[in-house]
């Protein structure tokens, strides 16, 4: 018989599991954290989060499968071929790796390529039975040599902030430092602010 998720809390409890022992516990039977918070439905989250145009900066959310769901002008303006009204892609990875636009557009290419895949690895990971997910992975091993490759490495990477270069079409060279936040009450989307980096006097 399957431990219900109240049986499942106390043996962590018992095993004083840290927060990741915790999580693959209840991923490995299959059964949600009591105390995990609430997923919330997209069409109840704060209007803010869905409509960042209050950032003066660059703004984005991405969902679960790294699709954005929501960024404001200053955003578009960036990421040309991407977010802008010239495409209806939203998908994060598959413009990295299936626009030619992409190649030209972020500086450094390969490396921060190679680092995006680790990084959904490591998303992926814990929601190995995500069927989106999946299909994802799927049509980038088929159409993207280079992220085939990046992902039988097996790198794993936990996402985070920095500088973050591009080379924008007619704007030029553009910098920005990128933080990564969390959302509480959707725990696997992100919301990530780029701070443009001055030029030094």
């Amino acid at each position: 018989m399957a431990a219900s998720p109240a049986a499942l809390a106390r043996l962590s409890d018992a095993l004083r599991l840290t927060p990741a022992e915790r999580v693959t516990l209840f991923d490995l039977a299959g059964k949600r954290d009591p105390l995990e918070p609430e997923i919330l439905p997209i069409d109840v989250l704060p209007e803010w989060l869905l409509l960042p145009s209050g950032f003066i900066e660059p703004a984005y959310l991405l969902d679960d499968c790294w699709t954005a769901r929501a960024w404001n002008a200053k955003t578009a303006d960036l990421f040309v071929g991407w977010l802008d009204e010239s495409t209806t892609e939203r998908n994060l990875l598959k413009f990295v790796f299936l626009s030619a636009t992409a190649k030209t557009l972020i500086a450094n290419w390969s490396e921060r390529a190679q680092r995006l895949v680790a990084e959904f690895r490591a998303d992926y990971s814990r929601h190995p039975q995500n069927i989106m997910m999946q299909q994802l992975i799927d049509t980038l091993l088929t159409q993207s040599p280079e992220f085939a490759n990046y992902w039988q490495t097996q790198t794993v990477l936990k996402r985070e902030g920095g500088e973050r270069q591009f080379h924008h079409p007619t704007d030029g060279q553009q910098g920005f430092v990128q933080i990564t936040l969390l959302i509480a009450v959707q725990p696997d989307w992100k919301l990530v602010c780029l701070e443009k980096i001055k030029a030094s006097q």
